[in-house]
């Protein structure tokens, strides 16, 4: 760690010129956050992103800094059979620099790409802080990947060790490249005997290490490298740096609206970006506690006990979970809940004013990418207007661009404007100078994700810019029929696509998985139709449907491409999907 503050007594007692300390900064520009957590009009005027210099390490300057003495709770995690694990901001501390001097022992050094492939146990939290201590890249990866998968990202992620679970260790059987092992997970006294010989014991980490080699880390070193979830092709690697996660997530600090005395929930998987948004950066830029909850098979009604035994203050899950949550009968608030949040797809007004008038909370939005931290939302206090992702978050600046022109425009792509160098954004792509340079074309950064502003600013999700259709010379946006049929108590989840037509050069056509209790019939299709005709324009109606296992990436995305080319593939054909019902 290099060290920032002039020593008195080295300089004969003279108050010399305090130099940039970054951590000083970093709090300043965080307590102004949470000062103004209720009024997004001052935050917005007052916030820049803190100076935190040519060198910074998160992990050092601020959650170290934080932690050393600090008996605060860092994080709570309860499993399924009520068992449970307490661990404080100090012990924390102590622990990842006991886990970085140990894989410095075992030969991890600056720069080298980690692979972590665990599941919400505390060694992933304290994994995560070590490598970044160590000036390492991490490369969170979920525990769901296949074999094939998992050697795609070892080869082009260039990965030089894997830290997993021992439940994971047989996937790497067979597998090539000369990268280290290390399983977590194994008895006390020692790992089984089929991996002893090629892995690391995780536990050897206990031993009274304590003393892990500082690095030199420059603030725009690489720092993380994520995988998106690959909806339309290979996933992207895409790359953040010791600034743009850890300090850009001051930004989705203020949307979750946590503050030092929070006890935070998310329901999000490790290896994915929104995990190190919710279950790591934003809470602990805060000084707030990490409480998790891990589950074998979801339970809504065991998710709301435990969001009141604990006393959740804030709690952010995707619109699947509050579907789900709706479903089985939200019951009473839990007692000390004060922040209801949503992200990873645009959330359906309906849920909101279901969980309104349950609770008594508004379901705020947000709105972000793996490439970025949280860019748009429903802060704090902020009046919503239903339907809406809110407004650009401090130190954001959002452009709304046409993508024909390039210029800006009511409705078109939501762009990030470059002329100000977002802080908040990624680096580029790993190894695919194209891709990054496409995405910063014409002087802005490219989400692919179309929206409209209204005059008071407000910005209202209407889709993927691949997902967007035209039926008869309309456009349709699959998410606002989508959040039409979700109204309708057989539908769990739909998928709006184009189905190919000789005449209105396509139609639209809904995919639906059904709600318990409802048979794929032709009585609930037609149930289902009136209510199109009855809540939509005639020009978004649905004119065709079918009962579908909807296919979803690894993290839970709806894969619309595959449901497309499917339609594709039988109009080229001339084939009439017979499972279909049309109207």
């Amino acid at each position: 760690m290099l060290l920032r503050n002039l020593d008195r007594a080295a300089t004969g007692g003279v108050r010399q010129t305090r130099p940039m300390n970054p951590t000083e900064n970093f709090r300043a520009a965080r307590d102004l956050l949470i000062e103004h957590r209720t009024d997004a009009a001052a935050a917005t005027a007052a916030f820049d992103w803190p100076d935190v210099g040519p060198h910074f390490n998160w992990a050092v300057d601020w959650f170290d800094a934080i932690a050393i003495g600090n008996e605060r709770l860092a994080l709570h995690i309860v499993e399924e059979d009520g068992s449970e694990t307490t661990i404080t901001y100090d012990t924390m501390r102590s622990r990842s620099d006991e886990v970085a001097a140990w894989l410095a022992e075992i030969g991890v050094q600056q720069g080298d790409h980690v692979m972590l492939m665990l599941g919400n146990r505390v060694e992933l939290w304290e994994s995560m802080l070590a490598i970044m201590k160590l000036g390492a890249v991490i490369l969170p990866t979920t525990t769901l990947l296949s074999t094939v998968d998992l050697d795609d990202r070892l080869v082009r992620g260039e990965v030089s060790y894997v830290i997993a679970d021992l439940a994971e260790v047989d996937k790497f059987a067979g597998l090539d490249g000369d990268f280290g092992r290390i399983a977590v997970g194994g008895a006390p006294d020692g790992l089984p005997e089929r991996i002893a010989d090629d892995w690391f014991d995780y536990n050897d980490s206990r031993d009274g290490f304590g003393i892990y080699p500082t690095a030199a880390v420059n603030t725009d070193d690489p720092s993380l490298i994520y995988f998106t979830s690959g909806t339309t092709s290979k996933p992207k690697m895409v790359v953040h740096t010791q600034a743009s996660y850890p300090v850009g997530h001051l930004s989705t600090m203020y949307w979750l609206g946590v503050g030092p005395r929070d006890i935070h929930l998310a329901i999000s998987s490790p290896g994915w970006g929104k995990h190190a948004w919710s279950l790591f950066f934003a809470p602990w830029n805060a000084e707030a506690t990490v409480f998790v909850y891990n589950y074998g098979r979801f339970d809504p009604v065991a998710l709301r006990e435990r969001l009141d035994e604990a006393r959740v203050t804030t709690f952010c899950a995707p619109p699947t979970v509050w579907r789900m949550l709706i479903q089985s009968d939200l019951g009473t608030k839990p007692r000390a809940l004060h922040e209801a949040l949503s992200a990873g797809e645009p959330l359906n007004p309906g849920v909101i004013a279901a969980v309104e008038q349950a609770w008594g909370l508004t379901i705020r939005d947000g709105y972000g990418q793996t490439e970025t931290t949280a860019l748009i939302a429903n802060p704090p206090g902020a009046p919503i207007v239903p339907g809406s992702l809110g407004r650009a978050l401090p130190g954001v600046v959002v452009a709304i661009v046409d993508p024909l022109t390039g210029e800006p425009a009511s409705t078109g792509e939501i762009c990030l404007d470059l002329s100000v160098e977002p802080l908040n954004l990624m680096s580029g792509y790993l190894n695919d100078d194209d891709r990054t340079t496409s995405a910063r074309s014409g002087g802005y950064f490219h989400t692919g994700d179309v929206a409209e502003r209204a005059a008071d600013g407000t910005i209202t999700f209407i889709g993927r810019t691949d997902d967007i259709f035209k039926s008869s010379d309309f456009k349709i946006s699959p998410f606002e029929v989508e959040s039409v049929l979700l109204q309708h108590p057989a539908v769990a989840e739909s998928a709006v696509v184009p189905a190919p037509d000789a005449t209105r050069l396509s139609v639209v056509k809904a995919y639906i998985a059904l709600a318990d209790g409802w048979s794929a019939d032709e009585s609930t299709a037609q149930a289902i139709f009136a209510h199109s005709h009855a809540e939509l324009s005639a020009f978004e109606r649905v004119r065709r449907i079918e009962f579908f296992d909807l296919p979803k990436t690894i993290s839970g995305k709806i894969r619309r491409v595959e449901l497309r080319e499917r339609e594709e593939a039988a109009f080229d054909r001339g084939e009439h999907i017979t499972t279909e019902w049309r109207h």
